[in-house]
Parts: C-alpha cells; sequence; structure tokens
C-alpha cells in the first residue's frame, strides 16, 4: 500500500505511480515538472509554496485547491481550466483519481479556522483508500473517516499532537498508519517512535520521515 508513495518533508507526500501526484508540495529538491495532480490543502507557506510548485508543474498539470488559493495560482500563470477550486464534503473526479474532501480545522486552537474550509483528502489510487488529513485536530469528521492508510500530523501546537494522533489512529483503524507534520518546523523523529507506541498493535505504523 506504501509502493511508489514517499513523504518529500514535513506533509509533503509524492506517490510516484503511472500518474504523478504531489501533495502540499515543500521543500522540493528537484525541478523535475512531472506532476499529474498538485493537491493543496491550504494556504500556509509550508502547504502551498509557489517555489516547490514552481519545480513539479508543467502545462498539463492539475491543481486541486482551496477556493481561497485561485487567485493565486492565477497570477502564477496556471490555466484556469487546469485549476480545480474544492470544499470540504464533496465528492470529484480528475484524471480517473475520485476523491473526497475532508474538513481539516482546528477545534482548540486559533490557526486552521473551521470557516476557512480548508481540507483534507480521502483519495482511492490503485484500489486502496488514502486519507491525508491536513492540518486539523481530532474532530467529528475525521472521527468517520474509514481508509487503508491514514496519513496524520503529530507536531502539535498547529495541529494534533502525537497523543492525539494515536487516539484517532485507534478510532479510524486503519491497515497502516503514517505520522507526517513533523521534522522540519515542528516535532520531532521521538514524537514519531512515541506515537508509534500508542497505537493498536493491528495498525502498522510507518514512520517515513527520519
Amino acid at each position: 500500500m506504501l509502493e511508489n508513495i514517499s513523504i518529500i518533508h514535513h506533509s509533503s507526500i509524492k506517490f510516484s505511480d503511472n500518474i504523478k501526484i504531489y501533495f502540499d508540495p515543500y521543500e522540493i529538491n528537484e525541478n523535475n515538472n512531472n506532476a499529474d495532480i498538485i493537491f493543496i490543502t491550504h494556504s500556509h507557506y509550508d502547504h502551498y509554496s509557489e517555489n516547490d510548485i514552481k519545480k513539479i508543474y508543467n502545462a498539463n498539470t492539475k491543481f486541486i485547491i482551496p477556493k481561497d488559493l485561485k487567485k493565486e495560482l492565477l497570477n502564477l500563470g496556471i490555466k484556469k481550466e487546469n485549476i480545480v477550486t474544492v470544499a470540504p464534503n464533496n465528492n470529484y473526479n480528475v484524471l480517473d483519481i475520485s476523491f473526497k474532501t475532508i474538513p481539516a480545522y482546528n477545534i482548540n486552537k486559533p490557526f486552521h479556522p473551521k470557516e476557512n474550509n480548508w481540507i483534507g483528502y480521502l483519495i482511492n489510487y490503485n484500489n486502496f483508500t488514502y486519507y491525508i488529513a491536513g492540518d486539523t485536530d481530532i474532530t467529528e469528521d475525521n472521527k468517520l473517516i474509514k481508509c487503508d492508510v491514514a496519513f496524520l500530523p503529530i507536531g502539535g501546537k498547529y495541529t494534533m499532537n502525537y497523543k492525539e494522533a494515536a487516539e484517532l489512529t485507534n478510532i479510524i483503524k486503519p491497515k497502516i498508519v503514517v505520522p507526517i507534520h513533523y521534522g522540519l518546523i515542528i516535532g520531532t523523529t521521538e514524537d514519531a517512535i512515541e506515537f508509534a507506541k500508542l497505537i493498536n498493535k493491528d495498525i502498522t505504523c510507518k514512520i517515513l520521515i527520519k
């Protein structure tokens, strides 16, 4: 389920099979301009980075974005026909990739207000379902997620901390969980190690950010 999937840094995820997909590209090291689809969860600099987008997009790349980023992409020179604006709790299909948008927000901190309509993605890819949570706390929305693989933030302060992320993992019971959103800005590898200790034994934890 994680074959051809990698974490670049922080919350930047790459699916590298036939269709090349990036989520929140950040700290990209190579200029390969090979993205078929770029998903953005929200507008914070460590998730929407124009410098990194320029390294991976091409004339045919499709962008999946919250509505508040459309103007920025148009100003970047992206054609409007390549931009798909999305809202929470809807279903979409782009290049035969089907996905649902899941609300991503804070419940006890101010950094990601629910009214901003920022999002995580529940994506169907190669016959598996992947949940890319975005920057979020435990919410009544994401407690209902059913997926094979969950990518959950664990860094704390701006998102769930590792204890809260472990609680959500044990509620939604994916086959595999991958901790993200640590190592660069906030959170440490030690948080990921402690997170793994709290996961139910029937769930596999894969630490991809060392």
